[in-house]
């Protein structure tokens, strides 16, 4: 499978885990020391992502969208440059992530920025 494919993926299950309001779920989509940037709110860690995530569920997560725009990969790292919306009256912006290949073949996010445009 592409990593495009395996990213994909990735990005399509954080996004279910995000529209069902599932932090530890979409935390999940993190490795362990994950660091995220944000101007919604920074973390550091797998449980204070998911922490920041039931903070932002609070305003709601029924029109999350995201999309993946490019990527490429290098090894076991690889990057993914994705759009994000919440909707018209929300946030709209991209992330770019840095991922890692784990050991039974799935990725993790390392490290995302998240930008507002």
């Amino acid at each position: 499978m592409a990593v495009r494919d395996e990213l994909d993926k990735l990005f399509e299950d954080y996004l279910i885990a995000y529209r069902q309001a599932d932090a530890d779920g979409c935390a999940a989509m993190y490795s362990v020391e994950a660091q995220l940037f944000s101007p919604f709110g920074s973390a550091t860690g797998r449980k204070a992502i998911a922490e920041l995530h039931r903070d932002w569920f609070t305003e709601g997560t029924e029109n999350k969208s995201l999309t993946v725009l490019d990527s490429g990969q290098s090894g076991n790292l690889a990057w993914c440059l994705a759009s994000f919306s919440e909707g018209e009256a929300a946030e709209n912006g991209v992330s770019l992530n840095v991922l890692e290949r784990q050991a039974n073949g799935t990725w993790l996010i390392q490290m995302s920025s998240l930008n507002e445009s």
